[in-house]
């Protein structure tokens, strides 16, 4: 019976995931195409995002939202338990945002232009220079109050405790001079844990901390900008989230 019922979650996703694309696909590619920000193809994958938790019966909350400056630019940096952290930070944070990606998703025909006219940021994750360069390069096409979305650990937790902290998001925040904004995700891997394609309905929380300004920081405040950020993070981290 378990068996069963783990099939027809990952059914029931698939399915839903696949007729949310298809109805959102062509507007959001449109949207970006026509554009000159990006914003509008952005907020319509907000609508996919809620989509996704409604048919699946999460329900995402947020703490901390007052600490957000409207108009602010940050770099956002968040620890990573589950593929819908994704979902959770962009229906809850309220801010225009871009993602980090990969480039070879730039090869997918119009997906691939859509995410690049939308304004995200892709990276050669085989090239540290040349992810650098890109990271710059697409800082540079940000539209006016953008920010920019980095995982803290480079990737899901395989165990569900926070580990090292990547050193890119922290170095671009000391090169623009932008403030970090720590933020903690809760529950989401009791919701989709890493491996897995079988959701559990539940609720996921999203906790804002206070902005870690950059300015006047130099390289060799680095680490000390990343303990700061981690320690923000690690103290509104609840891994029972939401209780046992």
């Amino acid at each position: 019976m378990n068996i069963l019922i783990t099939y027809a979650k990952i059914l029931w996703i698939g399915l839903n995931a696949g007729l949310a694309t298809v109805v959102l696909f062509l507007p959001i590619i449109l949207c970006a195409l026509l554009s000159r920000t990006g914003n509008l193809a952005i907020n319509l994958t907000r609508l996919w995002a809620w989509f996704m938790l409604f048919v699946t019966g999460v329900h995402p909350s947020i703490r901390g939202r007052e600490k957000i400056v409207p108009g602010q630019s940050y770099v956002i940096i968040s620890n990573h338990q589950s593929q819908y952290d994704i979902l959770a930070l962009v229906t809850q944070l309220g801010l225009q945002f871009r993602w980090i990606i990969k480039q070879e998703l730039l090869k997918v025909p119009l997906f691939g232009y859509a995410l690049y006219a939308s304004r995200n940021i892709f990276i050669d994750r085989s090239d540290t220079q040349r992810s650098v360069a890109s990271i710059h390069a697409g800082m540079d096409r940000l539209p006016p109050e953008a920010s920019v979305m980095f995982f803290a650990e480079g990737t899901r937790s395989c165990d569900g405790q926070i580990h090292t902290f990547k050193k890119g998001g922290f170095i671009l925040a000391l090169e623009r001079g932008l403030p970090i904004l720590p933020v903690t995700v809760n529950g989401s891997r009791k919701v989709l844990p890493k491996g897995s394609f079988a959701f559990s309905p539940g609720p996921i929380e999203v906790v804002v901390s206070d902005p870690i300004p950059t300015e006047g920081c130099t390289h060799a405040d680095l680490e000390a900008l990343i303990e700061k950020t981690r320690r923000a993070i690690v103290a509104t981290f609840d891994p029972d989230y939401p209780g046992r």
